[in-house]
């Protein structure tokens, strides 16, 4: 890899930090990026990573935010795309602004993401980008129906992505997060550690998609914990 520079848009303590620190044991340098970057002061400080502020729905904010890493570290060989937002309730009482915004974030915000890594990385000629999916990627839930959009919407991205940018070596992986992440504010699962997903088994699943060698690269794998049923 050229340029061992990483962005996490939508970083947080969780799935996020661990992609993080294993790209720093890689020799990454890490951009940890979120609309409320105090939210990851504590991970950026402890990987020595630096830390943005950046909405993933506004096209300025985007801009600003590569144009900034570019300056400060250097083009991205590898972004993250971890950000969504989540619109709940009864069909018929949805409030359209916070639809419109859940798929801003999910679904545009992946675009945005995605399209400023692209165009950064085709110079090089090669480059890494995960986008962060769910078990909505795949499946609609009651009362779910805007986060259901946005991730729909999200892999469809991929897919499409992964078909033009894999032959000009560009590596674009959907991860279908199929379950609940551990972490220690959901202290209702400690009960039932082994139904949760841990967060840096995932990241280095995802990690080791990536090394996978060109003649058989996945553009889509799929997590859950073992004792989940289908």
């Amino acid at each position: 890899m050229k340029n061992k520079v990483a962005v996490i848009a939508g970083a947080g303590a969780g799935f996020s930090a661990s992609v993080a620190r294993r790209l720093g044991e890689r020799g990454y340098a890490l951009a940890l990026a979120s609309r409320t970057p105090e939210r990851h002061h504590d991970v950026a400080a402890s990987l020595g990573a630096r830390s943005y502020r950046c909405d993933v729905s506004d096209e300025t904010s985007v801009a600003d935010l590569f144009a900034a890493v570019d300056a400060d570290l250097g083009p991205p060989g590898f972004v993250m795309f971890n950000a969504s937002a989540r619109s709940k309730g009864p069909f018929a009482e949805l409030d359209a602004a916070d639809v419109k915004q859940s798929l801003l974030v999910s679904a545009y915000g992946g675009f945005l993401v995605a399209q400023a890594a692209v165009q950064r990385m085709l110079p090089a000629g090669e480059g890494h980008i995960l986008l962060t999916g769910a078990s909505a990627s795949v499946k609609g839930y009651p009362q779910s129906a805007p986060f259901a959009m946005g991730k729909f919407a999200l892999r469809g991205l991929a897919q499409s992505m992964a078909r033009e940018l894999h032959p000009k070596g560009i590596h674009i992986l959907h991860v279908v997060i199929d379950g609940a992440i551990y972490a220690e504010s959901r202290k209702d699962w400690f009960d039932k550690p082994d139904a949760m997903l841990d967060p840096d088994a995932i990241a280095t699943a995802c990690l080791a998609a990536f090394d996978q060698p060109r003649s058989t690269w996945s553009w889509e794998i799929e997590l859950r914990p073992w004792v989940e049923t289908f």
